[in-house]
């Protein structure tokens, strides 16, 4: 979770760099479409850089900081979910150990008091690397000391066609 902040922050500060670069070269007069070239951007992202060194200057191309909304759960309570999560479903009352969408928005509904829709608590798994897995499927009836006498004493004379 840290390194991917860490990581966001890294990214936005080489944008940043590359519009301040592009700002340098508007100051040089270059036109847009040679800096589209020399810093591997896009004509039109070139041409909105420009217009804004025009009217504010190299402080209108600097960074304004993180996009997007900010989370309804701060770093330290995205911790204590994971830690949640880690005890297990059954540790919350499930009678099985399979942690679903709906079960994990429960948790941290009744934990922190916030709502969220499954597509959303699936964002926050991935983003705390959690992935989509499915437990193998096994028959209840299963008898697995059936099985291995199967495979120890029929197996063997099946495959070999006998």
């Amino acid at each position: 979770m840290e390194q991917q902040t860490r990581k966001s922050r890294q990214d936005q500060a080489l944008l940043e760099a590359r519009r301040l670069r592009a700002g340098e070269l508007f100051g040089l007069g270059w036109g847009p479409t040679a800096v589209a070239r020399e810093l591997g951007v896009s004509v039109s992202a070139a041409n909105q850089w420009k217009r804004r060194w025009r009217t504010g200057g190299v402080k209108a191309l600097r960074s304004s900081g993180p996009r997007g909304r900010t989370g309804r759960l701060t770093r330290e309570q995205l911790r204590e979910v994971e830690q949640e999560l880690l005890r297990g479903p059954r540790a919350h009352g499930y009678a099985t150990d399979l942690w679903t969408c709906p079960r994990v928005g429960a948790v941290i509904a009744r934990r922190f008091g916030v709502q969220y829709s499954d597509c959303n608590v699936w964002k926050l798994l991935r983003k705390l690397g959690w992935s989509c897995q499915r437990p193998a499927r096994r028959a209840k009836e299963r008898d697995e000391r059936a099985i291995g006498e199967w495979l120890a004493r029929d197996w063997p004379r099946i495959k070999r066609g006998h």
